[in-house]
C-alpha cells in the first residue's frame, strides 16, 4: 500500500472573486438548493441567455435525479466561466455545497497513475511495449501483457471489482483495508477473459498493476511518486493519494447505495484502499481546473509520448468513445469520469475550443440506470457544445 504525508492546510483559492461580486451576486441568488446554487459560491461571465440555459438544465436534473449536491466549472476561452455550487454538502446539516470542498475523484485517479508511468517512459526507465512481468509477478501471461496493454484497457485481466464474493465482502465491511497485492490475488482467481489487445474492456486490475509499477521502478510510495512529480509541479496542493479513510476538511459528504440491502449510507469515510492507483485519490474543482488541460495538452511529458496517450481506440461500448492511456476521449472531450461509493466525478478538457469542464456529485446512486454526473456533463454540453456532446450513459459504468 503506498504511504503518503498528511493533508497541507487549506490554500487560499487562486481565482478569487472581488468581494463586492460576491456580494452582488449573494443577493441575487439567496438560498440553496437544486434550483439555485449556494451563496457565495458562483462565478459566470458567459452571457445572461447562456447562464440562464445552463441553471436550468441543471436545476432540472438534480430535481429529477434528486442528487444531493454538486460543484460545477465550465471555463471556455472567448465565451466566458460558470462556476457553481448548488444544493448541500451535508444532508444531516443542510450545509450548502461550497467550490473548495474535497471530494473523492474515483477513477480520474487513473489520468494521474498512467502519467506516472508515462513519466517513466519519458526517463528511459521503462517501455510502452514491456511484458509486467518484468516488474511484477504472479500475473496470468504475464509476459504477453504489456504496460501499454494495461494503459489502455486492452489486457483482458479480469476485473477484481467484479469477483461477486470480493464485492459482498467490500459491501458488508467498507472500512476493511486492502493492500495492491490482495487486490490482485483478487483478479487472479479468474483466468483472463481474452487475450491481450483481442479489444477493450475495462478492469482496475491494470491500473493497480501499473501503481504496483511506479513502486518498483521509482522506489517510492505511489503516493509520494505522484506528489513530487505530478501534482506538485502543477500546484495541485489539494489534490493526493490518501493512506487512510479521513477526509480532509472542509469536505463534501457523500452518499451511495452501494449497501447490503441498497439503503442509503453516508460514505464519506469509507475506506478507499479497495480502488489505490485505480481510485482512491482526492482533489476539489480548482486542482481539477488544471489538472484537465495539463492531462489533455501533456505539459507533463515529451511531445512523443504524449501523442501515443492521445492515440486512442474506439471502446465498442459507448457511441463516440475512445480510449488512449489511460485517457477518454468522449465526442472530442479529453480526461476521464470516475465513480466510487458516495461521489462521481467529470475532469475533461475539449481542445477544440479549449474548454475545461469539471463536475463533481456526493452521490453515486443512479437515475434510471445512469450516473448522475454523466446527465450533468449531457445537460451542460447540450447547452454550450452541442456539437461535442457528453453523452448521458445507458447504463453506468464499472465504479
Amino acid at each position: 500500500m503506498g504511504r503518503y504525508r498528511p493533508f497541507r492546510g487549506r490554500r487560499t483559492r487562486r481565482t478569487a472573486v472581488p468581494a463586492a461580486v460576491v456580494l452582488l451576486l449573494a443577493a441575487l441568488c439567496a438560498g440553496t438548493g437544486p434550483d439555485r446554487p449556494a451563496v457565495g459560491s458562483v462565478r459566470e461571465n458567459f452571457d445572461p441567455a447562456t447562464v440562464q440555459k445552463l441553471d436550468a438544465a441543471i436545476a432540472k436534473v438534480m430535481k429529477q435525479t434528486g442528487m444531493p449536491g454538486l460543484n460545477i466549472g465550465l471555463w471556455m476561452p472567448g465565451r466566458g466561466v460558470y462556476e457553481k455550487s448548488f444544493g448541500v454538502a451535508d444532508k444531516k446539516t443542510g450545509t450548502p455545497m461550497k467550490s473548495d470542498l474535497y471530494s473523492r475523484i474515483g477513477s480520474v485517479t487513473k489520468t494521474f497513475t498512467v502519467t506516472g508511468v508515462l513519466q517513466l517512459v519519458d526517463r528511459g526507465k521503462v517501455g510502452l511495449d514491456d511484458p509486467i512481468s518484468r516488474y511484477v509477478s504472479g500475473v496470468p501471461g504475464g509476459d504477453a501483457v504489456t504496460l501499454r496493454r494495461l494503459a489502455e484497457m486492452r489486457s483482458g485481466l479480469f476485473d477484481y471489482t467484479k469477483d461477486e464474493k470480493w464485492l459482498a465482502e467490500l459491501r458488508a465491511d467498507p472500512h476493511l483495508t486492502y493492500t495492491p497485492r490482495q487486490l490482485l490475488d483478487v483478479a487472479f482467481r479468474h483466468p483472463p477473459n481474452f487475450k491481450p489487445g483481442a479489444k477493450w474492456e475495462y478492469s482496475n486490475t491494470n491500473t493497480v498493476l501499473l501503481g504496483m509499477l511506479v513502486e518498483k521502478v521509482s522506489g517510492q510510495s505511489l503516493g509520494d511518486y505522484l506528489r513530487d512529480h505530478v501534482t506538485a509541479p502543477l500546484k495541485l496542493n489539494d489534490t493526493s493519494l490518501p493512506t487512510d479513510s479521513a477526509m480532509p476538511d472542509p469536505h463534501a459528504h457523500g452518499y451511495t447505495d452501494f449497501t447490503p440491502k441498497g439503503t442509503v449510507a453516508d460514505a464519506t469515510d469509507w475506506n478507499p484502499s479497495w480502488a489505490w492507483a485505480a481510485g482512491a485519490m482526492i482533489s476539489d474543482l480548482d486542482d481539477l481546473h488544471t489538472w484537465a488541460p495539463a492531462l489533455a495538452d501533456g505539459r507533463l511529458l515529451t511531445r512523443k509520448t504524449q501523442a501515443e496517450r492521445l492515440r486512442t481506440l474506439p471502446v465498442g461500448v459507448v457511441p463516440g468513445a475512445s480510449y488512449g492511456l489511460g485517457i477518454l476521449n468522449f465526442n472530442g472531450w479529453l480526461g476521464h469520469n470516475g465513480e466510487l461509493p458516495g461521489y462521481e466525478t467529470i475532469a475533461v478538457q475539449l481542445p477544440a475550443e479549449k474548454a475545461t469542464l469539471v463536475v463533481l456529485v456526493n452521490s453515486d446512486i443512479d437515475y434510471q440506470g445512469k450516473n448522475l454526473s454523466g446527465m450533468i456533463g449531457n445537460a451542460v454540453t447540450s447547452v454550450v457544445t452541442p456539437d461535442h456532446l457528453w453523452p448521458a450513459p445507458v447504463t453506468a459504468p464499472p465504479k
